[in-house]
């Protein structure tokens, strides 16, 4: 409510301010232009963002330095740190980016923003850049009613630029017209209360127009047309600056943990960076007019003068949080924890920040699937066989296992895929519903997705075997009868094999040794039916188990190898390296 209020609010003191001040229409119309502009260079920019943008950023934060460079190269490209902001969430919320990494992109992402102030002071100011607006307009609309995405992607961006450059002409001619009126220099305020005073006007200015691109363009055209004074200019855009992490705050109130973490590092980079730039805005400013007779620049190209200084202290706020950088991460991980008391039932790598792109999407539903895979239902199937994990991942003899396992662990099945199983299952199939509904997919991830819904739903097939075959385990594997105890033995050894096996298959090197083993398992169960229940035939003649006996090692002995084509069928799906998407995890 309170939202709306102030909404309408502003509404109609805009409308107040326009119909007393006609001349503030074209500025306002530009202001307007330049955010439909940039909005539209975005959603051009999403189109790229599957393929090579996402695999540079992933691919570049190994290292510091390289996740900053590409931040900054990719952001100055893109002329949107929203966008890059939006990637960097959502690939630490899929795990595909580490915390640090992700400010290393952030960080980055502030330096390339610079970009655009050189682009405006530089070329949209120095030229009739309407001239080059209108064909990059015309050209991007007709792209943009294409069917071809890529198409479509690429005439968003060049309408998405010829609108931010005409929206900058639109800004300049109106301050040209309005400076033949009313002089607003006469409002400049001296010394640092007028840094402080136009400090705080940026800060509002960037909250309103809720871009310090924006922000900044405004200050330029206006310092361009003279309506305000090269000082106050300075403390406008350490404003800007500073306005913008208010904007980033906001939007991560109903972020999740990853966003949450970004925005506060977004929030303490630029109010340290202001707080440093504000203290020393007359030693940078005088480094600056320095550089700018170094590199030629005149004395009274205050719009370039501004560009420098603008780069100049994000740069510094760079290199003052570089040293810090994992102190940062350590205090935001202490600052927004994850919750470590939810249950187990609960998915680990799921949430809204995922859907934005189809690879993050993919790469998070397989990493859930492989921690259920792996965690859960391993445990259902070793501890309805009576058998603790370690053993199976140990180096102990299988036989010896068995015969050292029958203490009964009275597994209750229906609970634990209640409590384990059921909710994770269903999130995994709505969120990748969620994908297909609302993203484009390659026909690899396609492929790769349905994979991921068919290794799920064979989980669940898992349990339900298991069930059966749990309950005649917990009788029979210390029954007074050797026999049906040998059977049930050898069972419990058949599945044990196919578990170390698979583990060995995730977490070895010799990963192709162990996955033709796993094919010849696979291969052995379909033929065991047939002649197992030979056996079990020859048990019955010779009156060596009841009847109910046979019933049940009859129906078991399909379980069990049910059971392990199952297993083997969800490790290939899962672990298989082919067509594999934004994911290295193979443990």
């Amino acid at each position: 409510m309170i939202k709306k209020i102030v909404f309408i609010s502003f509404l109609a003191i805009l409308a107040v301010i326009l119909f007393f001040n006609p001349n503030l229409k074209t500025i306002a119309a530009g202001v307007a232009v330049l955010l439909f502009g940039m909005g539209m260079l975005e959603e051009g920019f999403k189109v790229f963002t599957k393929g090579p943008l996402q695999n540079i950023l992933k691919k570049s934060t190994d290292k510091l330095y390289k996740s900053i460079t590409a931040g900054a190269v990719v952001t100055a490209l893109i002329q949107s740190s929203s966008l890059v902001s939006v990637i960097t969430i959502s690939f630490i919320s899929a795990g595909l980016l580490s915390l640090s990494g992700g400010l290393g992109l952030m960080f980055g992402a502030n330096i390339g923003s610079t970009a655009t102030a050189w682009l405006v002071a530089g070329f949209g100011l120095k030229i009739d850049i309407s001239a080059l607006a209108m064909p990059m307009i015309i050209f991007g609309l007709i792209f943009t009613f294409q069917k071809k995405e890529s198409l479509k992607g690429t005439g968003n961006v060049l309408a998405g630029l010829g609108f931010f450059f005409l929206g900058i002409y639109f800004m300049k001619a109106g301050f040209d017209v309005f400076s033949t009126q009313i002089n607003l220099t006469e409002y400049a305020v001296s010394g640092f209360k007028g840094v402080l005073i136009y400090t705080g006007i940026g800060v509002v200015l960037t909250v309103v127009l809720q871009s310090s691109a924006a922000s900044l363009v405004l200050v330029l055209t206006a310092l361009a047309a003279g309506q305000i004074e090269y000082e106050n200019a300075l403390a406008l855009a350490i404003g800007a600056n500073i306005g913008t992490t208010i904007t980033a705050v906001l939007g991560a109130l109903n972020s999740n943990i990853a966003g949450k973490r970004l925005a506060a590092a977004h929030l303490i980079f630029n109010v340290l960076t202001g707080v440093v730039a504000l203290s020393l805005i007359y030693p940078l400013a005088k480094l600056v007019n320095n550089i700018a007779d170094f590199v030629h620049i005149k004395q009274t190209d205050y719009t370039l003068k501004l560009a420098l200084f603008h780069t100049i202290f994000n740069v510094l706020g760079v290199v003052i949080m570089v040293p810090f950088i994992k102190k940062l991460e350590i205090f935001l991980l202490k600052l927004f924890k994850e919750n470590i008391d939810k249950d187990v039932d609960k998915p680990k790598y799921l949430n809204e920040a995922i859907l934005k792109f189809p690879g993050t999407l993919i790469s998070s539903l397989l990493k859930e699937s492989k921690d259920l895979y792996k965690n859960t239902i391993f445990e259902i199937v070793a501890h309805s066989l009576n058998i603790h994990r370690n053993a199976i991942t140990s180096d102990e003899k299988i036989k010896k296992i068995v015969q050292n396992s029958n203490e009964q662990m009275n597994v209750d099945i229906d609970q634990l895929y209640y409590n384990k199983v059921k909710n994770i299952y269903g999130q995994i199939i709505s969120f990748a519903a969620k994908g297909q509904q609302n993203l484009k997919f390659t026909n690899a991830q396609n492929k790769q997705l349905t994979q991921i819904k068919v290794a799920n739903r064979t989980m669940v097939q898992i349990v339900k075997d298991t069930k059966e075959l749990s309950k005649n385990v917990a009788i029979f594997s210390n029954s007074d009868n050797e026999h049906i105890k040998k059977e049930y033995d050898k069972f419990r050894k058949k599945v044990i094999k196919v578990l170390r096996v698979i583990y060995l298959f995730r977490t070895n090197d010799k990963k192709e040794e162990h996955y033709q083993e796993l094919l010849k398992l696979k291969k052995s169960a379909k033929k065991a039916v047939n002649s197992d229940n030979k056996s079990i035939d020859k048990l019955i003649r010779k009156n060596l188990i009841t009847i109910d006996m046979a019933s049940s090692l009859v129906n078991d002995n399909v379980n069990v190898n049910d059971l392990v084509g199952n297993l083997i069928q969800v490790a290939e799906l899962l672990y298989s390296e082919k067509d594999a998407i934004l994911d290295n995890d193979n443990k």
